[in-house]
This record gives structure tokens, C-alpha cells and sequence, in this order.
């Protein structure tokens, strides 16, 4: 029997997500070169990252929930891409699903729901970076409209090796 379709629900991350958001952002940080942090968080390491953004506002944390179940499925963020006030309209954007619901269009939903509401904001340019190899993320990038403007070779070592990560851009609002 096929699976059945799961009901999910996007929406706002909250303090209730933080020990969520946590274990699925630590399974990353032990098991894959996707993220160059190198040492897991606990929860109330994690808490400040949470609060940085805001329920309105260029940077957003956005929730993919299982629905009856709560279960936390993936998020996405849009951050500040540099601290200096010239940059206030660019936004660095990420995704993350739960390793059991990975190509299961989550990171498609999320990424609808953050350049909607990015619409709504004073946001010019959305900018992500993907370590290689990762193929999966490439087309996630690429079906949103990104285009690559380079790569950094060799950039972040982790696990004893070297890792390249690709930089993509994106307009976004009048220019996308």
C-alpha cells in the first residue's frame, strides 16, 4: 500500500520548536558536511539563534509541521547577510529538512512560504551557499530561480577533508 499523504502546516518557529530545531540542526552537524559547525548545540546554546528573528521582518524562521502529530519536519530561515547596514535588503536563506522526510517536496513548501513573505519585505537579493556534493539542494536553489555566482574551493574542512561550497543569488520582490 503507497504511503498515505501527509498533512502539513507551515508556520512561524517558537520557543515550543527549540529542542526540535535542535535535533534535527545537531544531525547535520554530526552526520554531513552540510553545515561547517563541527560541534552539536544544546538547546539553550541554540535559544539566541531562535530569537534572532522575528514574526514579521526581513528574517523569518518558518516551521514545516506533521499535522495531526506536531512533528517538526524541516525550516527555513532567512538571515542578515552581512552586518553592515548596506546590506539591510539581502537576506542569506536556508533550508533543512528532517533526515526521514527528505525528498518529499518539504523544502519546496518551506522556501514557497519564505519568498512569499519576503515579498512583503524590503528584500532586494536572497543569497545561499551549498556545500558540494549536494545535488538535492542544487535543484532546490535552481527551481526558485537561483543562479550561481561562484564557488569557493576547498573553503571548510570537516570530517578530514575539504569542502567547496557553491554561492547562489536571487532577486526577490521587484526584481525577481
Amino acid at each position: 500500500m503507497p504511503p498515505q499523504p501527509m498533512e502539513m502546516q507551515v508556520r512561524p518557529g517558537t520557543t515550543r520548536d527549540l529542542g526540535a530545531l535542535t535535533e534535527l540542526y545537531n544531525h547535520y552537524v554530526r552526520e554531513t558536511p552540510i553545515t561547517f559547525d563541527v560541534t552539536p548545540y544544546t538547546t539553550e546554546e541554540r535559544r539566541r539563534w531562535l530569537e534572532s528573528y522575528s514574526q514579521d521582518g526581513p528574517h523569518r524562521l518558518l516551521v514545516a509541521q506533521d499535522v495531526p502529530e506536531g512533528r517538526i519536519l524541516g525550516y527555513a530561515t532567512s538571515s542578515p547577510f552581512r552586518p553592515k547596514a548596506a546590506y539591510g535588503t539581502s537576506v542569506e536563506v536556508s533550508v533543512y529538512c528532517a533526515p526521514d522526510a527528505t525528498g518529499r517536496g518539504i523544502g519546496t513548501l518551506l522556501y514557497e512560504e519564505l519568498f512569499a513573505v519576503l515579498e512583503g519585505e524590503d528584500v532586494h537579493r536572497a543569497y545561499a551557499g551549498v556545500t558540494q556534493p549536494n545535488p538535492a539542494s542544487d535543484r532546490l536553489h535552481r527551481a526558485f530561480g537561483f543562479t550561481v555566482v561562484g564557488t569557493f574551493r576547498e573553503v571548510g574542512r570537516k570530517f578530514g577533508r575539504y569542502w567547496d561550497v557553491t554561492h547562489y543569488e536571487r532577486p526577490v520582490g521587484g526584481g525577481a
